[in-house]
């Protein structure tokens, strides 16, 4: 059987390594470059430091009422997993793509631009956007950047859709993400003398355990949505770090904790109730000892939730175009969110699955991709079909 058509691009994409904490630029300027030479201008967002850019690129009439189709550059470190290939090279074997960012989410990137020949040989009457975002993976930021982009005078688009791994199922909601970071910072002292120190090791020991109550607490089926899996919110210490040797009293901790909240409300329920524990009982146990302990909990990143709007525009539309009949609800984050914030009605569906995202050995299966291209094929059809305006007008 043929390669899909887009696996040239899947291979050229994951050969560039766009861990967040890089820049993407190389990334963003083939694209640029690419999209250039069929005469398509790409407009570079920036991040403030210059080291990151966004694309956005408009296919067809320059007109309001287009469709965006938003995926993310980035893609998570590989550092300390245990890869049987090389994971910035793309493998193929047993029908299944393999390298880093293949699920999440080059593949869907790469089917937008392979099949960018077939939307110019077509008139289309409904203009396609490509938005591609840096930084998605800690914490959706770069995507503000196009919103911003679009709310000073792009085109305005009728809809979006961002092609997060969804195995090609049309997504309506998402959880929220609320990413903290805490640190503690006591007095060293010998381990012998652990009245005249304050181990911020073991009092971090215990906000952690108070998030663990907190998890619990909000598995009580009172708080649960059944449409997600896990059904409830979740808080999660994804790291942690302090100390300086085992006989001394560690003067500082660190560590790191998400919330995925399945209700608006909870995520912010979850850090007052925190910071009240650490306020309340924590502080001043610390501070008996030493005056000068603190704890610090900043919020790094807020991945708003992906509310389901029934029978929105975008969400027919992809019904129709994966041909199905019902929505589903996923727990991880995505942009999704923040561009139905700027009321542009959005729906998550793209190829692969989200189990093989962030781990070793990532790999998408082929005939996803297979998949993802006839999903895109037939939006092609649609933004040339006579009814493609009237369906974006009432709809």
């Amino acid at each position: 059987m043929n390669k899909p058509i887009s696996q040239e691009w899947i291979e050229k994409l994951v050969g560039f390594d766009t861990t967040s904490r890089d820049s993407n630029l190389a990334l963003i300027d083939c694209i640029a470059a690419y999209l250039g030479s069929h005469g398509i201008v790409a407009e570079k967002i920036y991040d403030a430091s210059g080291g990151k850019a966004n694309l956005y690129a408009s296919i067809g009439p320059r007109e309001p009422g287009g469709i965006i189709l938003s995926g993310h550059t980035d893609v998570v470190p590989v550092d300390g997993q245990d890869w049987h290939t090389d994971p910035f090279r793309l493998a193929e074997h047993d029908g299944r793509l393999w390298g880093r960012g293949t699920a999440d989410m080059k593949s869907f990137i790469a089917i937008c631009l392979a099949l960018l020949p077939e939307m110019l040989r077509r008139p289309l009457r409904v203009p396609l956007h490509f938005a591609f975002s840096y930084d998605e993976e800690v914490g959706c930021l770069g995507v503000h950047g196009i919103v911003d982009f679009i709310q000073r005078g792009g085109p305005r688009p009728a809809m979006c859709i961002v092609g997060e791994p969804t195995e090609m199922q049309v997504v309506n909601a998402h959880k929220s993400v609320c990413a903290c970071n805490t640190s503690v910072y006591g007095l060293e002292a010998h381990s012998s003398a652990t009245h005249q120190g304050v181990n911020a090791i073991q009092y971090a020991a215990e906000m952690i355990a108070e998030l663990n109550r907190l998890q619990r607490v909000y598995q009580q089926p009172e708080h649960t949505e059944p449409r997600f899996e896990p059904p409830h919110t979740t808080i999660t210490v994804g790291q942690i770090s302090g100390g300086t040797a085992r006989n001394i009293l560690a003067k500082e901790c660190h560590f790191q904790w998400d919330v995925r909240a399945v209700r608006p409300e909870h995520d912010q329920q979850v850090v007052a109730a925190f910071n009240r524990f650490v306020a309340e009982r924590i502080l001043p146990d610390m501070q008996r000892i030493h005056p000068g302990a603190t704890v610090d909990t900043r919020l790094v990143a807020h991945v708003p939730p992906f509310l389901p709007q029934p029978a929105s525009k975008a969400e027919r539309l992809a019904l129709r175009l994966a041909e199905q009949n019902s929505t589903q609800a996923v727990a991880y984050g995505t942009e999704a969110g923040i561009f139905d914030l700027a009321q542009i009605p959005t729906v998550v569906c793209g190829p692969g699955n989200i189990r093989e995202a962030h781990k070793p050995n990532e790999f998408i299966e082929i005939a996803q991709v297979r998949e993802g291209e006839a999903f895109m094929r037939r939006l092609i059809d649609f933004c040339a079909g006579d009814g493609s305006l009237d369906f974006l007008r009432t709809a």
